[in-house]
């Protein structure tokens, strides 16, 4: 199995797995809406709407995959949890997961989220703890996940279920927590924050790319979490990016509130990660921070003070 169609590949997540499966000697057709970005790796880009049935079937008509990595999905930040666009990605990769049946595909690898969960365990087993999503993303996500085995039962095919924590790094939405902190303190303002006392699993978005090229080249089936397995409250991430900046008087802890949704402890069983699949992180979160500091001091997008 070479061909391998990478959906969302120009996301957060897809753009540093791509070179990670070329490394592996994939033939890996990136799908974007908007195409190659501009800073694109040695892979078949491929402008596609995915939410558009006739440029999905010509899509896949076209690369005829053997392999399946869907990423694509509704995921603007502060909108994705309650946006009816998850019911619109919802159909649209049920039916992405039957063209690629249809066309003769034979491992699927797709990102699931941490919100299938019941967020009121705190420590999230894939073998143990309760599915209870919450939002409107972890529902509908659920649902695929629900319809990817069962279409996968029916069609003979491998698939895997990496099942995403909370991600940082190079390329990250601005708005997101650890972009949001590192952009006000290089722009000379002060970072508002909430408590900070809420207790969090951070991978970086790396790591994160290389487990699921790891996990794609497996033969591990089924839900598997996509994480560090290492607790971190909110307050001490958010503190170590103020000390890599010589920055931590400019933080403000309480001067947000936290909202009712968000449990005070959310961490992942990676024994399946670890131990299946054989894959554990190389970014140490003092590294991994530096780097994303790093990316944002040279971006542009740091906004003026």
């Amino acid at each position: 199995m070479k061909r391998v169609l990478v959906t969302g590949a120009g996301g957060f997540i897809g753009r540093h797995c791509v070179p990670r499966l070329i490394r592996r000697g994939f033939e890996v057709h990136a799908v974007s809406r908007r195409g190659a970005p501009i800073a694109a790796s040695d892979a078949h880009w491929h402008a596609c709407d995915l939410l558009d049935a006739e440029q999905l079937a010509q899509l896949m008509a076209q690369v005829r995959p053997e392999g399946l990595i869907h990423f694509a999905w509704e995921t603007t930040p502060a909108e994705y949890r309650t946006s009816v666009e998850n019911l619109r990605w919802l159909r649209a990769s049920i039916a992405l997961v039957e063209e690629f049946a249809r066309c003769g595909g034979r491992r699927l690898v797709v990102a699931g989220t941490c919100a299938e969960y019941d967020w009121r365990c705190g420590f999230l087993s894939e073998g143990i703890t309760a599915l209870r999503p919450a939002t409107l993303y972890g529902v509908c996500k659920n649902r695929l996940r629900e319809a990817v085995e069962a279409l996968a039962e029916a069609a003979a095919l491998s698939w895997a279920w990496g099942r995403i924590f909370h991600l940082y790094g190079p390329c990250e939405a601005p708005e997101r927590l650890v972009a949001s902190v590192i952009r006000e303190l290089l722009a000379g303002g002060r970072a508002r924050c909430t408590s900070g006392l809420q207790v969090r699993d951070y991978l970086a978005v790396q790591d994160a790319a290389e487990a699921f090229a790891v996990l794609f080249d497996s033969d591990v089936k089924g839900p598997i979490n996509v994480a560090s397995g290492q607790p971190v409250s909110v307050r001490g991430l958010i503190r170590m990016i103020g000390r890599q900046l010589d920055l931590v008087d400019r933080i403000e802890f309480g001067a947000l509130s936290c909202g009712p949704e968000e449990p005070p402890l959310l961490v992942a069983d990676v024994r399946r990660l670890c131990d299946e699949v054989g894959w554990r992180p190389k970014w140490s979160r003092a590294e991994g921070l530096a780097e994303a500091i790093r990316w944002w001091r040279e971006s542009a997008q740091v906004r003026p003070g």
